[in-house]
């Protein structure tokens, strides 16, 4: 009998070490253990990112004032990049033994509310957290062959770049991939059903991203949607609303679907994702479900926030998280975009082009940060388009944590000159 049982090793993998530390007998079930750490590690977050940063070095490179043809050696990359993760992995695999978590390899089933079975076992436990991630969704219409017509799973490990490629769909992924793949050489085309890149983005930003991406040498097809592609003769023909292409390679990106198959039995409900409350608990109120699966936010930091949300649940701090304040954030480059909290009719907005750092970094003059606050002049969102707008969020989502208001948020000196003085300029626009 254990105490609880973690299904999934990605980020749930931080509830399952901090309950083992509090006395509790955890067992923490994973598919594969060569993908602990989930698709984070493995597939997202962290590959992409190492291809990022690159991929923007090499963008600075091309200013005038570098001599000599750069690119990237991707196979090469790619060989870094794997000895990373495998060293991550193994350091996750310490972690989850040293703290007394059983690990156990195998597909797990919850069958009931205090059934787990794996590998022809039943295991009984008093809880259970299931945090069994997400996959690419693949739109009608689109036959899939993961050679020419591919997910981000085999773009992130592509060790050779194609002379062309189409991208369908403009949220993270997309966005992330057409500024690696343009400003890499690669003839890329952003296909995306409506007139603006997000319903997210402030309109202000959503052009702004648009420009950079064609300055990057993205090709944008918007109110564009597709209608069939397959792969003919190493070609991909893709038929859309309106008209047909070919290209050499499609990535399919149009958002990810919860991995719901762990639920066997009826009383736990599933509609977009496993549905749950605002304390993560399902219909069965000692079963859990965090993270990608449960559909309301796909974020690795969010999965480990709802992880640990969990664990203090079940170690009798019963606390809501409010997902609306944690940040998210997208590369565009050589910018990225970030927002967090909510938006108000009390805000303000600076241009970066007001900052002595901006030429030091090319396109920076045309970022901007908007500050939302409310009645009382606490600070409740931002979003953030500049360089480094990843990490300057943080400093945000720390002010709306603390609860911070604008006058006392003032009396904070940023360095300079940096991009996070921005923060500053901003504040003093309030009125």
């Amino acid at each position: 009998m254990y105490d609880v049982i973690c299904i999934g090793g990605g980020l749930n993998y931080s509830a399952a070490i901090v309950l083992a530390k509090n006395g509790l007998k955890v067992a923490l079930i994973e598919k594969s253990l060569d993908h602990l750490g989930g698709t984070c590690l493995n597939e997202g977050c962290i590959p992409s990112k190492n291809l990022l940063h690159r991929t923007k070095a090499l963008f600075e490179t091309k200013e005038e004032c570098f001599e000599g043809d750069k690119k990237i050696n991707l196979a090469k990359l790619q060989e870094i990049i794997s000895n990373s993760i495998s060293k991550s992995r193994s350091g996750v695999k310490s972690q989850i033994i040293a703290s007394g978590v059983e690990l156990i390899e195998g597909e797990a089933k919850v069958i009931d509310e205090n059934k787990v079975k794996v590998n022809d076992k039943i295991l009984e436990t008093k809880y259970i957290i299931i945090g069994t991630g997400s996959h690419p969704r693949i739109p009608e219409g689109i036959e899939i062959d993961y050679k020419n017509i591919i997910t981000s799973n085999e773009a992130i490990k592509a060790t050779e770049f194609p002379k062309e490629i189409a991208i369908y769909g403009s949220g993270a992924i997309g966005l992330e991939f057409a500024s690696f793949f343009a400003i890499n050489g690669v003839k890329t085309t952003l296909i995306f059903r409506h007139e603006n890149l997000s319903r997210k983005f402030p309109e202000s930003i959503d052009k702004k991203i648009q420009e950079l991406l064609k300055a990057n040498g993205v090709n944008l097809m918007p109110n564009t949607s597709i209608e069939s592609a397959k792969s003919e003769k190493n070609k991909v023909v893709i038929k859309t609303n309106n008209g047909e292409i070919k290209v050499e390679k499609l990535l399919v990106a149009t958002g990810r679907i919860p991995n719901t198959d762990v639920i066997e039995t009826d009383k736990i409900k599933v509609s977009k994702g496993i549905d749950t409350n605002e304390y993560f608990q399902t219909s069965l109120p000692n079963v859990f479900a965090i993270g990608d699966c449960n559909g309301k936010l796909q974020l690795a930091h969010a999965a480990r926030a709802e992880a640990l949300n969990v664990a203090d649940f079940i170690l009798g701090k019963k606390e809501k998280l409010n997902l609306d304040n944690i940040p998210k954030f997208i590369y565009i480059m050589p910018l990225s975009y970030a927002n967090v909290g909510i938006t108000t009719e009390k805000s303000a907005t600076f241009p970066i082009k007001y900052l002595g750092i901006r030429a030091a970094i090319p396109y920076a003059e045309d970022g901007e940060i908007t500050l939302y606050a409310d009645d009382e002049g606490f600070i409740v969102g931002a979003d953030i388009f500049s360089p480094y707008a990843e990490e300057i969020v943080g400093i945000v989502a720390t002010a709306i944590e603390s609860e911070i208001d604008i006058e006392t948020f003032k009396k904070v000196t940023f360095p300079h000159p940096t991009f996070s003085e921005a923060i500053d300029r901003v504040l003093r626009r309030f009125k």
